[in-house]
């Protein structure tokens, strides 16, 4: 059985076995919340439709009764630190390397490993110190809109950086963690100073001052507001299977293109969705068998597919939504590294006038 909750920003309601324990921001969890054997608490940051059935169905194989409370990545680790030692949570399941990070630096989640997981999941996606696994990937490439760019035109992130894209480009925020995270790999293959001279060029081919989400990028560059932009597969991957005819027009106005593809080349930038065991689980047997659930071939295909994303394990076929974007060449980056650069990342964007 699985018991579900949506947690509005920092204000959520646990329903436990049927009854209603009203926790507030800045509340702890205390010793007259009892939780039954046989069960694992899971805090998520995808929405209740991208995660639930996939507990429904672990709930039901493995008889564990799990329950679910959703919200903001950044609000729930918020609250894993306010509730400390006493939050009742098993399972933290975020959103891109760098959150995991986040998460591991401020000590809510613990080490852990199987021998699965270690089988199953590649080395470059989960922490090499063991405190988090990825669950999906995504790639942060370029689209454009062929009315306005050739392909011909198109060829690494660092190119992004030519004058010739003045005027021409979108972006989100400085403070949107997937941009730090294309960022901070970049530290790592190309060093610091060339990544800043990238930040600044790219920040002067700006048509506009940073906005928006990967969305309204997308949407920017089909209307003719930039010409290029970057942004999560996914996003690209929804647009195309959306009933809104609106969003299908600006599916079919774009392209997309893999950077960084040639021999020489590490290949395009991905991350992923991930899932940790915090630092207070008691039900541990059960969270990991959770974890383990989560890669099992069954679970990835229906993960991928919901979240229009690509599995972690090897051998499993992308989505169709993602189907008709090809195969491409990967970096093979440890993601681990995303969270280790995070802060320089954040530094030089701020130095290159990256809003």
């Amino acid at each position: 059985m699985l018991s579900r909750n949506i947690l509005a920003s920092f204000k959520a309601s646990l329903v436990v076995k049927g009854g209603l324990f009203a926790l507030m921001a800045g509340a702890t969890i205390g010793s007259s919340v009892s939780y039954a054997e046989g069960e694992v608490n899971v805090y998520s940051a995808r929405k209740e439709a991208l995660i639930a059935p996939a507990l429904d169905a672990f709930s039901k194989a493995n008889d564990v009764t799990v329950n679910l409370i959703t919200g903001s990545a950044d609000a729930l680790l918020r609250r894993l630190q306010v509730e400390g030692d006493a939050s009742p949570a098993d399972v933290f399941i975020t959103v891109d390397a760098g959150r995991l990070y986040r998460a591991k630096d401020a000590g809510v989640l613990q080490p852990f490993e199987t021998d699965l997981l270690n089988e199953v999941v590649p080395d470059n996606l989960h922490d090499r110190d063991g405190y988090w696994y990825g669950l999906s990937q995504r790639a942060r490439v370029i689209f454009y809109n062929p009315k306005k760019v050739d392909a011909s035109e198109l060829s690494t992130y660092e190119a992004l950086a030519d004058p010739k894209w003045k005027g021409r480009i979108c972006t989100r925020s400085s403070s949107n963690i997937y941009n730090q995270s294309l960022v901070a790999s970049m530290i790592e293959a190309n060093g610091e100073a060339e990544t800043q001279k990238w930040i600044n060029g790219f920040v002067a081919n700006l048509a506009r001052p940073p906005f928006g989400g990967d969305t309204d990028l997308l949407k920017a560059v089909a209307a003719g507001v930039c010409d290029v932009t970057l942004a999560n597969t996914y996003y690209f991957g929804r647009l195309g299977q959306s009933n809104d005819a609106k969003d299908r027009a600006v599916y079919d106005a774009l392209a997309l293109f893999w950077p960084n593809q040639a021999q020489d080349e590490r290949g395009a930038h991905v991350n992923v969705s991930g899932i940790g065991l915090t630092a207070s689980a008691t039900n541990i047997t059960n969270a990991k068998l959770l974890v383990e659930y989560l890669t099992n071939h069954e679970s990835q295909e229906w993960y991928a597919d919901v979240n229009n994303e690509y599995p972690v394990v090897e051998g499993i076929a992308p989505p169709k939504s993602l189907q008709p974007f090809g195969p491409f060449k990967a970096d093979s980056l440890s993601l681990s590294v995303l969270g280790d650069n995070n802060r320089k990342a954040v530094e030089m964007m701020d130095i290159g006038g990256w809003k």
